[in-house]
């Protein structure tokens, strides 16, 4: 068998990186009574006041940045509001979660109404549990379903969500026998649970699991075991965990070097493929399909924060702006009760800056994702993003 693997180096430096999920990290959240939150009642005649809590004053200069730009997309969200005034307070939580509690605490003695993050999932946790009992809703920027629930919203993109998105895409266009090939560490392993949730939710058989360890190494050894297994299985489509910074480059190439490339098999990915412009060539993932926000509004709102900042906003910065829309079109309404439980999660949920999305009473989130393939190097849209729920990928 050859492996004859020609990857770019900033790839192979970066195979234990941290993936485009950065945010969803192992914790053992505690329990927060699902049953116990309904959310404050707010006056709608005085500004509504939000606490955004960024992950500022630590020893990290990225998170710094990224809290920078939490409150800047913040900020911009808030000069877009038509007839609703918000009242922002900014508090650094560091990545500390003993400090995400006080500082959610601190908020609420100062009269805070709502939590607006923060972003490590451990950080929001603690802020959730702290403000519980005063009947304070969070809408963090994590992304790990762990936490979610109870007084606690997630705003980040979901695996659940990408999973679905895909596994429905599929099962409309024929492909109802997947497996699945997961890295061997907790964000492959939340991945393979993710997809086998979302097959399971649309009708499609599970076409086999393995895994691999994260190493070069251990790709080339697992990848004979791997295409054995797809085959016996007769897999029509192979779902892939890896991040294109990562293990995605080794594995998808490996896979295709042991002859089960793509004109036997569907490659899936559940990470996004345009991640890194250089690995949108590799040609182990021409004709895979993954999944993407809208291109339209997320270019929009990059060039209005460009032109606002002189700068580029960090990937994440568009959260802080989706959880501002919300509550203010929320407010807008007029409605005392614009901040529980019963009005975040209405179905017709809210436009963000990648699309539109919505909170579900389990504390997750649905959004509108475009299906996209790569070919010849470049993203080609297969389906577009739904601009509505009830439309077409929902």
């Amino acid at each position: 068998m050859s492996h004859s693997v020609a990857l770019p180096k900033f790839l192979i430096g970066k195979l234990f990186a941290i993936l485009s999920f950065a945010w969803l990290v192992a914790c053992e959240p505690v329990a927060i009574d699902t049953n116990a939150n309904t959310g404050q009642r707010i006056d709608t005649s005085i500004p509504v006041q939000v606490a955004l809590l960024v992950p500022g004053g630590g020893t990290e200069g990225s998170d710094q940045l990224i809290a920078n730009d939490l409150e800047s997309a913040a900020r911009l969200a808030i000069g877009d509001l038509n007839g609703v005034d918000v009242d922002l307070r900014v508090y650094n939580t560091g990545s500390d979660p003993a400090q995400a509690a006080t500082v959610a605490r601190a908020a609420v003695d100062d009269g805070a109404k709502i939590l607006l993050g923060p972003l490590f999932a451990e950080s929001a946790n603690a802020a959730g549990v702290a403000v519980a009992g005063d009947n304070v809703n969070v809408l963090a920027f994590s992304n790990n379903p762990a936490i979610a629930g109870g007084n606690v919203f997630v705003l980040g993109s979901t695996f659940e969500n990408t999973a679905n998105r895909l596994s429905n895409y599929a099962a409309r266009n024929g492909i109802v026998r997947i497996g699945i090939v997961h890295g061997d560490d907790v964000a492959g392993q939340a991945g393979r649970n993710a997809i086998a949730t979302a097959l399971r939710a649309n009708g499609s058989q599970l076409a086999g699991v393995e895994s691999y360890p994260l190493s070069q190494q251990g790709i080339f050894t697992s990848v004979g075991q791997i295409t054995s297994s797809l085959r016996a299985n007769d897999a029509q489509a192979v779902f892939l965990t890896g991040g294109v910074t990562g293990d995605l480059p080794i594995i998808a190439t490996a896979l295709d070097d042991n002859g089960l490339g793509a004109d036997e098999i569907q490659y899936i990915g559940l990470t996004r493929w345009n991640a890194v412009p250089q690995a949108m060539s590799l040609p182990s993932l021409q004709g895979g399909v993954f999944a993407i926000p809208d291109r339209a509004l997320t270019a929009s709102f990059e060039s209005r924060f460009f032109e606002a900042y002189g700068a580029t906003p960090h990937p994440l910065a568009g959260l802080a702006y989706d959880g501002i829309a919300a509550i203010g079109a929320l407010v807008a309404t007029g409605n005392p009760d614009a901040l529980t439980k019963a009005a975040l999660t209405t179905p017709q949920g809210f436009q963000g800056t990648n699309g539109v999305f919505r909170l579900l009473p389990n504390g997750l989130n649905e959004r509108g994702l475009a299906i996209a393939t790569l070919q010849e190097g470049q993203v080609v849209i297969l389906e577009p993003a739904p601009r509505s729920f009830g439309s077409a990928g929902f």
